[in-house]
């Protein structure tokens, strides 16, 4: 039976059938797993920020053959690249956030709770940190 209202107990299923507790071990490490899930989530989410607000820096002029990077890669492709890249990023720590969401429909206390510390666990370890937090704009104006 699912239940449709919040309630306190080691008996949960979380996303899958086999992934049932029983035991007060089985669901501890449930709450463990839950939480860890969640401060990853926010991890992810750093990282995808930080790439991209580098993916979004505008491209320095074409360099001289004397200056052109070993490898070749044009500024204009690296960027392309990097957008590839952040649309990944996006896209599985959007999967993480709706595992997320449905572990917290499972309506257990425990689980709710694990995955809300979780969160603001990994937020205060990965994304807490002062200046990093605002981007630059070039108006400053907000009626601009």
């Amino acid at each position: 039976m699912m239940h449709m209202t919040f309630y306190w107990g080691r008996r949960v299923t979380v996303l899958f059938d086999w992934w049932r507790t029983e035991t007060w071990t089985g669901y501890a490490l449930t709450i463990v797993v839950v939480l860890l899930a969640a401060a990853f989530y926010q991890y992810l989410e750093d990282r995808r920020l930080r790439l991209r607000d580098l993916c979004l820096l505008k491209p320095s002029p074409i360099p001289s053959s004397a200056h052109a990077p070993l490898l070749g890669i044009s500024p204009a492709r690296r960027s392309a690249a990097a957008r590839v890249a952040v649309a990944a990023l996006f896209g599985v720590n959007s999967a993480i956030g709706y595992m997320l969401m449905l572990v917290v429909m499972s309506f257990n206390g425990g689980v709710f709770i694990a995955v809300v510390v979780g969160l603001a666990t990994g937020y205060l370890a990965f994304r807490s940190g002062g200046e990093e937090d605002f981007t630059a704009v070039e108006n400053p104006c907000a009626c601009a």
